[in-house]
């Protein structure tokens, strides 16, 4: 096997040389998925690994397990080949492997706290069958310090090897990351830390040949933690701060729509609405672990989780105004995705929306244009065939995520098919009021409120 950390820019330069390098990608979720994809195009040795027999299986038919059309035509060309393998045997990957590349997801507990079990184990699995002299990229996210903490800690008792002596190890986060790939996929700009210079050096080396953006060297690992948890909390912070101004316009009388669509050329976020944040979470426990209170961040969060009783608030006002009472009514909810135009459900706030509404005595149906029938009834959701079967006889029509096929509803004929009178709660400000008042709507928005001709 190739001495891993003894590579010099020499051993990658050619497609010949990296063959000769086995790298085992832990974790095919979109993340791994599209690293597993851009190495084997630079002609590396893969081993995808993941804990899903049916992700595994569909990948060793040369099928992407996601089913939007741009991500499989970015996958499956670049996994039917001899390069990529698909496995749910962790042990055996490492044995084989001489870098490992763990991107497993790291998910919030009930009181919203991170729990790293599952990196614990996965990094107890790697451990057992490492091979001196790997070197093991960490790709997930994880609170400032969890690399040198939990994970290698973990990895060192389990293969009884010291890091950065007898193994590399390193941490890099994609800032800017393409939410759907293309064939030109950019893989945003890559921050990379190293435990040791020359872990940073040999992860850097790795990742320059499969990134079109720029790998960016940092001095420390927490560093490089931080910078993704950064980006991504203040995208939060942003968020809180629109969803707040939405509700100032509401009851000032302002169409926050408008407001949005004169300031959208100086970058303003348009990302109101339900959002479930989860990575500020990360950067608040750890920021209390050494005795400081993130107080914006916090906040932040609280705001962004309190919309949907907004929402609520909405859809109650909306279905008074139709003399209807929430309990025993039928409402479509309009949109899973957890980002607009965008074939992802990863942190989407419809499910929390659907279980308050059923918690409230409503027959709740969903349907999204971006998924089939049975995808929604595979992730729990109560859906029909087809968008005329959602909305026959329901009461109100809620757009929780800002499609932009939702824009080119035929409204009149949706407002047929409902019980009247229908009202529409739109949370994602594609429907227009006027043409939603012109078809005999009550209609309520986020940053709109009571809407008046």
């Amino acid at each position: 096997m190739i001495r891993v950390m003894q590579l010099s820019a020499k051993d990658l330069e050619s497609q010949e040389k990296r063959k000769e390098l086995t790298v085992c990608v832990v974790g095919l979720g979109r993340t791994g998925l599209i690293t597993s994809c851009l190495l084997t195009e630079a002609n590396f040795t893969v081993i995808g690994v993941d804990s899903s027999s049916h992700t595994v299986h569909q990948l060793k038919k040369g099928k992407s397990p996601f089913t939007e059309t741009t991500f499989r035509r970015f996958v499956e060309p670049r996994i039917r080949n001899d390069k990529f393998r698909a496995t749910t045997n962790l042990r055996k990957a490492v044995s084989e492997s001489g870098i490992i590349i763990i991107g497993v997801p790291t998910v919030l507990d009930k009181k919203k706290k991170p729990d790293y079990t599952r990196l614990e184990k996965t990094c107890r699995d790697v451990g057992m069958s490492l091979i001196a002299g790997s070197l093991i990229i960490f790709q997930n996210t994880m609170g400032p310090g969890m690399t040198e903490t939990v994970a290698k800690e973990t990895l060192e008792t389990a293969s009884g090897l010291e890091a950065g002596t007898d193994f590399g190890l390193a941490y890099s986060s994609t800032l800017n990351n393409s939410a759907t790939p293309s064939k030109d996929v950019p893989n945003g700009t890559k921050v990379v830390g190293g435990i040791t210079k020359r872990s940073l050096k040999v992860a850097c080396l790795l990742l320059e040949t499969i990134t079109k953006g720029q790998v960016v060297r940092v001095k420390s690992i927490k560093t490089a933690e931080a910078v993704k948890l950064l980006e991504e909390s203040y995208k939060d912070v942003n968020i809180a701060f629109a969803n707040e101004f939405a509700q100032f316009c509401e009851k000032a009388g302002i169409d926050f729509a408008k407001v949005l669509n004169i300031i959208n050329p100086l970058k303003f976020s348009r990302m109101t609405g339900l959002h479930k944040a989860r990575d500020s979470y990360f950067l608040v426990e750890e920021a209390e672990a050494v005795d400081v209170k993130l107080r914006m961040l916090s906040l932040a969060t609280k705001i962004n989780d309190e919309t949907l009783d907004h929402a609520m608030r909405l859809i109650r006002s909306a279905l008074k105004a139709c003399q209807k009472s929430l309990k025993r009514s039928k409402i479509c909810v309009f949109g899973v995705s957890s980002l607009p135009n965008s074939k992802r459900v990863t942190n989407s706030a419809t499910k929390k929306l659907v279980n308050q509404l059923k918690k409230r005595g409503t027959l709740v149906k969903v349907y999204d244009p971006l998924f089939t029938h049975n995808e929604l009834l595979s992730m729990g959701y109560n859906a029909e065939p087809n968008l005329s079967k959602t909305v026959e006889g329901a009461d109100c029509l809620v757009v929780a995520v800002a499609h932009e096929r939702f824009t080119k509803m035929n409204l009149h004929r949706i407002q047929i098919l409902m019980k009247q009178p229908a009202a529409i709660v739109d949370m994602g400000q594609v429907i227009d009021p006027v043409k939603a008042e012109r078809a005999d709507f009550v209609y309520r928005g986020l940053g709109r409120g009571i809407w008046t001709k």
